[in-house]
């Protein structure tokens, strides 16, 4: 489970990220990588629709992406530092069907983008909320 420091809860924070984040597209998911202040941890938000499916087959997309970041997290993907980064995963409807190793690999393959995380350092940082 992912850290209350690596998690984003704002729907304001939402929207900034989703609107002016550097986007990369996948089969699976849409995920959007926006800079935050540097020396801040980085922080994870999911959108998963009713289009993925119903409760239950939304909740496991959900579980299945949050461990995918977590362990991006922890393992640093390959030496990408990841620190000070914004990441929101949308879930696309094919996601219901995707299995385990191809969310994974798709959710490291958007954190570990370079020319993302380049597009995304070029935007101004999200301002961080006294947490």
């Amino acid at each position: 489970m992912l850290a209350k420091a690596n998690r984003i809860t704002s729907a304001d924070d939402y929207r900034v990220i989703v609107r002016r984040g550097a986007k990369v597209a996948g089969a699976h998911t849409v995920s959007y990588l926006r800079p935050r202040e540097s020396g801040t941890d980085a922080r994870f938000g999911f959108i998963v629709s009713k289009k993925v499916g119903g409760a239950v087959r939304r909740n496991l997309v959900r579980r299945r992406l949050k461990a995918a970041c977590y362990e991006a997290l922890c393992d640093d993907v390959a030496g990408a530092d990841i620190a000070g980064v914004d990441v929101v995963v949308r879930a696309l409807p094919s996601a219901s069907a995707a299995d385990w190793a191809s969310l994974r690999s798709e959710v490291f393959a958007a954190v570990s983008n370079r020319r993302a995380r380049e597009r995304a350092a070029g935007a101004s940082p999200v301002p961080s909320k006294g947490v």
